[in-house]
């Protein structure tokens, strides 16, 4: 069976620029031999986080919701690619919102020392960060790749490689720039390729 990776939108468009971009990236991954998932977070219907702290002694949250089947298929996942724009120098809430579900793994990596990833899909799980920006200004990835960061370290996949372009309100249609969709493309196959070999 192929390696699994996942592409997470967390626009709120689902047809917006950074949705373009993931395509191209699950495109490469595809290409690459990989079987590929979009997962739009826009469409999930799940809580925030309520700190009940059920999950500090189990494997899950007790809240009954989307979350549940996006455990079990982020504890399968090879890799992961997310996609999103910056918003108020972070990223959307409901994106943020739902990397703050995963409780579920912090608590069993790091509380109880006992990670729901397997030791051996956890050396080659590896993540690609792909972010636009309306404006060009200093600093504008730097709020969004730290939670990005936290969130891989959290689930187990490493960091690996980003794309991060900025001025979209000057760019407008990512599809008026091949190069940008190209390098998109060749991400997601690097990515891809790092799991195939």
């Amino acid at each position: 069976m192929g390696k699994k990776v996942i592409g997470l939108l967390g626009s709120p468009l689902s047809d917006g620029n950074t949705a373009k971009l993931l395509d191209r990236a699950l495109k490469g991954a595809e290409d690459a031999g990989c079987i590929v998932e979009k997962i739009l977070v826009t469409n999930l219907d799940f809580q925030a986080c309520e700190e009940m702290m059920f999950c500090k002694d189990h494997d899950t949250c007790i809240i009954d919701d989307d979350m549940q089947q996006l455990y079990l298929k982020f504890k399968e996942m090879d890799s992961l690619i997310i996609a999103t724009p910056v918003m108020t120098l972070g990223i959307p809430g409901k994106l943020k919102s739902m990397m703050d579900r995963f409780q579920v793994f912090f608590m069993a990596k790091y509380i109880r020392k006992k990670p729901l990833v397997s030791k051996e899909r956890r050396m080659g799980r590896r993540g690609l960060f792909i972010c636009i920006s309306g404006m060009k200004i200093p600093d504008v990835f730097v709020g969004g790749k730290l939670t990005v960061k936290a969130f891989f370290d959290i689930i187990d996949c490493q960091y690996t490689d980003e794309l991060l372009i900025s001025d979209m309100d000057t760019i407008r249609d990512i599809t008026a720039h091949p190069d940008l969709l190209q390098a998109a493309y060749q991400k997601g196959y690097a990515l891809g390729k790092s799991l195939t070999g």
